[in-house]
C-alpha cells in the first residue's frame, strides 16, 4: 500500500527554522515528482516546492522562494523540506505529495496525513 509520513513539524518562534520529511513507503520516490504543499486555516492549499524523483529538476513557490530548500535522499526514500527564516504567515499544515514526474506536481497520486507547523510572532 502506497504510504506518505510527513514528520519534524511544530512550534518554532519567527526566524527559526524546521526541518520537515517525506518519508515514502510502497513505492520508490524515484519515480515520482514529489511536492510540498501548505494550507492554513480559511486559505486555499499552496504548492510550495516539486523536486523530480527521476532527474532532481525542482521548483519553489514564490512565498519560499530563498528561505526554503527541497532535498531528497533516494536511499531513505524521503524528500526533506528545510525552512528557514520562518515568518508567521508560514503557520499551516503541511502535506507532502507524489504524482508522475512529468507533472512536476501538477498531478498527485498519494498524499500524506499532514503535519502543522506553528510560527509565533
Amino acid at each position: 500500500q502506497p504510504q506518505l509520513v510527513e514528520s519534524g513539524g511544530g512550534l518554532v518562534h519567527a526566524g527559526g527554522s524546521l526541518r520537515l520529511s517525506c518519508a515514502a513507503s510502497g513505492f520508490t520516490l524515484n519515480e515520482y515528482a514529489i511536492g510540498w504543499f501548505r494550507q492554513a486555516p480559511g486559505k486555499l492549499r499552496e504548492g510550495l516546492s516539486c523536486i523530480s524523483g527521476s532527474d532532481g529538476r525542482f521548483n519553489y513557490g514564490d512565498s519560499v522562494k530563498g528561505r526554503f530548500t527541497i532535498s531528497r535522499d533516494s536511499a531513505k526514500n524521503t524528500v526533506y523540506l528545510q525552512m528557514n527564516s520562518l515568518k508567521s504567515e508560514d503557520t499551516a499544515v503541511y502535506y507532502c505529495a507524489a504524482g508522475p514526474a512529468q507533472a512536476m506536481c501538477a498531478m498527485n497520486d498519494y498524499w500524506g496525513q499532514g503535519t502543522q507547523v506553528t510560527v509565533s510572532s
